[in-house]
């Protein structure tokens, strides 16, 4: 079989149109998208688990005709299932091999994608960077001594590497965006509840954690959108629905947006210099296209805001390890567990339902004054990331104190969670490039529900300051 040696220069749907004329197989991406894993992987670890055969089986198979049909796509080891593959949480603890897909992972295959593996998190996606015990770090293409962001690092490794052109994601509390923002991506993380995750969505029942994918372009983030993002029949709380689809909101001009901007931080503490310099030439880009624009921040406590998560969080965690326990049939051993995620259960296992319910009321009522921000503006606009990128070990959860690990997310990523609490889509675009040569990814976060300002605004800044032709140390 040929070798197709252009693949990597294509998004998911120019291959998809590529297969459509017939000018190449299924079989063939899937052989090149393995050729790249193969010659990368070892540098970055982006894969962990290759279900290559299963790819080549189902490239031979009729495909669903839909906008990927064809496209290689990789799983990230987190939350869904995928039949007859490991899936591990990143963790030594529950190793389990799925009976079959997820809800999400059929609305994936509905969109034509070949699965081809899945790829690195921290354990239990805790981490805001891919360094764990059990699936070893996870590196940066444009520098490999560098982070891939977590908790969705190896998704976004192998993307901006060339792997495969779009890879699932998710986010809990940035966990889209920042592996995004570092790996010089398009990260959306989608409205609370518009990726339905039944029937098996237990761990995102308090609605902070999303799945979407990062992607190189807008337009494939918004056409997985367009098939992943219907409401399942029955669902409690589907998400508003869309005016027209997402792909075609890419094209449309945004209009004059009114968009807030601020680098305020939960600390107080300002921002990398670096950072607040590139936040302030997105500010001028912007007001540049005819956006108004003006310094603003949320007007939040973050303080309560982020305290008053803590013990219903905890108790979630808790509640997705007790399900897990129930399903391998015993407590896990003292070493088969990291600090941080140990110090999580344990916090979990001493929450009450009083601290529960209290937390949950917090939170909810602290969500209307970050909603109620958005009343008079489209758009806000922040840095993902507090600092650039750092490299690998600096946030380390295998060695490091936990208390030391917190300390420095905050620092680094102080930006992500508010919307998460409040369920906003909010997206990161690789706008910018630090001096020693890594992304720096600009967010901008939209109304409840509206996505569609958000493709419009980002299908505008793609094409006035793209990002396209910009290529990794490790690539293609």
């Amino acid at each position: 079989m040929p070798k197709m040696t252009t693949f990597s220069e294509y998004d998911g749907l120019g291959l998809a149109e590529l297969v459509a004329k017939k000018a190449v197989t299924p079989g063939e991406l899937v052989e090149a998208a393995i050729d790249r894993i193969e010659d990368h992987n070892p540098t970055l670890n982006a894969v962990v688990y290759k279900g290559f055969d299963d790819a080549r089986r189902q490239a031979t198979e009729p495909l669903p005709d839909g906008p990927f049909k064809g496209v290689p796509f990789l799983i990230k080891d987190l939350g869904i299932s995928v039949a007859g593959w490991p899936r591990t949480h990143g963790s030594r603890f529950g190793n389990l091999v799925d009976s079959a897909d997820s809800g999400l992972m059929a609305r994936y295959r509905s969109s034509g994608i070949i699965a081809l593996g899945k790829t690195n998190t921290p354990e239990y996606g805790i981490t805001g960077t891919t360094e764990g015990a059990r699936l070893g770090p996870c590196r940066n293409p444009w520098n490999p001594n560098h982070i891939a962001g977590g908790s969705s690092g190896g998704s976004a490794s192998a993307v901006a590497a060339g792997m495969v052109p779009l890879a699932h994601a998710s986010d809990g509390l940035g966990s889209i965006r920042i592996p995004a923002a570092c790996c010089g991506l398009v990260g959306l993380k989608v409205t609370r509840d518009r990726n339905p995750n039944l029937p098996d969505g237990y761990d995102y029942a308090m609605g902070n954690v999303v799945d979407h994918v990062v992607s190189r372009t807008v337009r494939d983030s918004a056409a997985m959108l367009d098939v992943t993002g219907v409401p399942e029949p029955g669902a409690p709380y589907p998400a508003p629905p869309k005016d027209r689809p997402y792909l075609e909101e890419v094209s449309r001009s945004p209009g004059k947006l009114r968009i807030a901007w601020s680098s305020e931080t939960p600390s107080g503490r300002p921002i990398d210099a670096e950072i607040q310099a590139a936040l302030e030439r997105t500010v001028t880009l912007l007001k540049g296209l005819g956006h108004e624009v003006f310094e603003r921040g949320l007007g939040v406590d973050y303080r309560a805001l982020y305290a008053s998560r803590g013990a219903a969080a905890a108790a979630n965690f808790a509640a997705g390890m007790a399900r897990l326990i129930e399903e391998v049939g015993r407590e896990p051993e003292p070493d088969e567990l990291e600090p941080l995620t140990w110090a999580s259960l344990k916090a979990g296992r001493r929450q009450t339902g009083a601290d529960v319910m209290r937390s949950l009321q917090e939170t909810r009522m602290l969500n209307y004054k970050t909603l109620a921000a958005f009343e008079d503006i489209d758009v806000y606009l922040s840095p993902v990331m507090g600092t650039t990128v750092p490299e690998i070990g600096h946030i380390d959860p295998v060695n490091l104190e936990p208390k030391e690990v917190n300390r420095r997310q905050g620092r680094v990523f102080p930006f992500t969670p508010p919307f998460n609490f409040s369920g906003q889509p909010s997206m990161s675009l690789p706008l910018e490039m630090s001096e020693n040569g890594l992304p720096i990814g600009m967010m901008f976060t939209a109304k409840f529900a509206d996505e569609a300002t958000l493709f419009r605004l980002a299908g505008q800044l793609e094409k006035e300051a793209p990002w396209a032709g910009r290529r990794p140390r490790v690539w293609g």
